[in-house]
């Protein structure tokens, strides 16, 4: 970037040499000989070369990124299918847990989740004041601790696979 500067400064002193030298040269012909002079004009060229080359590899990059992205989705979700075969198979054949030389699994007993039966009947405190919006959590909270609230129930638990990598 300094043979950047000295060349953007070299360049304007030519310039500003040959036009005081010659005040009647035109704009074009007072282009081309500075341009003859200086090396400023290739390196311009070249960072603009540069910026070109970068603006390639982020349009390449972002189709990469949509296609990778959508990798993802896919690796999540396979995952997620196998977890659930894992745990399907292990409650199946009551296996309550397997210690591998790289993690442990088990089958541990899940919490219940909050299943709401109609949100009509469901009591004004449970509701967040802005634009109406189900407390899920308050309403979790007390149905645990032995609460009856119309509208909800608690779900049967379900059993959640843990893993633990070593």
């Amino acid at each position: 970037m300094q043979h950047l500067a000295f060349s953007a400064i070299h360049y304007r002193a030519i310039r500003e040499r040959l036009k005081a030298q010659d005040p009647d040269l035109d704009e074009e012909t007072l282009a081309d000989t500075v341009e003859g002079l200086t090396d400023l004009h290739e390196i311009l060229a070249a960072i603009i070369r540069s910026a070109l080359s970068d603006e390639g590899l982020v349009a390449g990059l972002k189709g990469r990124i949509g296609q990778m992205q959508e990798r993802l989705g896919r690796l999540e979700d396979r995952a997620c299918k196998r977890r659930q075969i894992a745990k399907d198979v292990m409650v199946e054949s009551e296996i309550k847990k397997i210690t591998a030389p790289d993690f442990t699994v088990s089958i541990r007993p899940g919490s219940a989740a909050l299943v709401v039966v109609d949100e009509a009947v469901i009591p004004q405190a449970f509701w967040e004041p802005r634009e109406p919006r189900l407390n899920r959590q308050a309403l979790l909270g007390e149905l645990k601790q032995g609460a009856i609230i119309a509208g909800v129930q608690l779900s049967n638990p379900e059993p959640v696979l843990s893993v633990r990598s070593k």
